[in-house]
């Protein structure tokens, strides 16, 4: 059964990007290592000394494994274990693979990961990753060596079949993405942002002045912005992205000084390049939608909206216009119909107390004296008086 997973929302959610430091991780209490775990450890004999808790998860557990070689020395590993069931496993077998994808382009930028599977206890369904321990100091790194390595990776990165996509499901914290291979950046890129539409509607509701310009941004904004690039001879290089790219993902290596990332949901995507800004705020949105659907007071649905807005406002502006004044006309015809239905139901309440008046008055007296007889008292006593 999925354990419940809570998020710090104070530092994650809310309206103001935190400004304090992003807290060292620590050690804790001893974690139990299972035994899936330890024949997974990459050198054969290797001893499990101990393991302690290390750092946190928003999902999941996390530990320090720290082990002798057969040949006496010291290493550690890191571990994570998440109790989410199926999702679980889609997140961890993602992150091993975009991990792998990262350290086999730059070791030095990625843990190199080992293994993943089910953590080994039947009545749990529970899935673990094993990587290389890093030990995280300054974070985030210096951004001079930081995007340098990035743009390494970038560079230096292939797809294997020279499409858009990644071989596996990856993901952002819980939500899946779609990677399914493709040809075109622009297919790819708009089935992801109807994905996340989508799931933003069902988690925080219909939203119909946002609908306006999800549906502009999905069927105007992303064919003008990313079709040119790959048509009348154009061509763009599928490059590997490293996925939920955030400041508590990145790390200075306390012991070489370097940058490096963990917690990736990779793809092979394409970065800006003509219109930068334009394509620069295109893919903001994708980024932070994300957050607006799985961290609960998150004001990043907002911040899409107002990014979109201003796309259409730019790229399609007469689309924008019209939909907007047929939404209002929509939400005028609306007010209008429930106005005179109310108007509409007061006459025919009034109507039918006058049909009733009128019915009773045309009784003759036998049939009165009748119908007093089968009402209550208090009916009997508000008859009318005749004139």
């Amino acid at each position: 059964m999925a354990e419940e997973t809570v998020i710090d929302v104070q530092r994650h959610a809310g309206q103001e990007v935190p400004s304090a430091p992003i807290p060292a991780p620590k050690t804790g209490d001893t974690f139990e290592v299972v035994e899936n775990v330890v024949k997974a450890l990459p050198i054969p004999g290797t001893t499990v000394t101990t393991a302690l808790n290390y750092g946190m998860s928003l999902w999941g557990r996390t530990a320090k494994i720290i082990c002798s070689l057969p040949d006496d020395n010291k290493r550690n590993y890191f571990l994570k274990v998440l109790s989410l069931g199926d999702l679980g496993r889609t997140m961890l077998e993602g992150e091993f693979e975009s991990l792998k994808a990262i350290h086999s382009v730059s070791p030095t930028f990625a843990p190199e990961p080992y293994a993943w599977g089910h953590y080994g206890k039947p009545e749990m369904e529970t899935y673990f990753l094993l990587t290389e321990f890093r030990d995280i100091g300054e974070q985030p790194p210096d951004p001079i060596r930081f995007t340098a390595r990035l743009a390494e990776l970038h560079r230096n990165s292939v797809s294997p079949t020279g499409k858009f996509g990644f071989p596996i499901t990856t993901c952002v914290a819980t939500l899946p993405q779609v990677v399914e291979w493709e040809d075109s950046w622009a297919v790819l890129y708009r089935k992801q942002m109807q994905d996340l539409i989508r799931q933003d509607a069902e988690k925080n509701g219909y939203w119909p002045e946002s609908k306006i310009v999800c549906d502009l941004i999905t069927s105007i904004v992303i064919p003008r912005l990313l079709e040119p690039l790959q048509s009348e001879g154009r061509s763009i290089k599928p490059c590997l992205m490293v996925g939920d790219l955030w400041d508590e993902n990145t790390a200075t290596d306390m012991n070489t000084g370097e940058p490096f990332v963990f917690d990736a949901g990779s793809m092979y995507v394409s970065e800006p390049e003509e219109e930068w800004d334009a394509r620069n705020l295109l893919y903001s949105l994708r980024y932070n939608l994300s957050p607006a659907i799985f961290i609960p007071g998150c004001n990043l649905r907002q911040v899409v909206f107002e990014d979109m807005t201003e796309l259409c406002k730019k790229f399609c502006p007469k689309e924008l216009h019209d939909a907007q004044k047929a939404h209002q006309e929509q939400i005028s015809r609306t007010e209008n119909n429930r106005e005179n239905g109310a108007e509409e139901e007061e006459e025919e309440e009034e109507e039918e107390k006058n049909g009733e008046m009128r019915g009773y008055l045309s009784m003759s007296d036998d049939d009165r004296e009748r119908l007093r007889e089968d009402m209550p008292t208090a009916a009997v006593t508000a008859e009318p008086s005749q004139s």
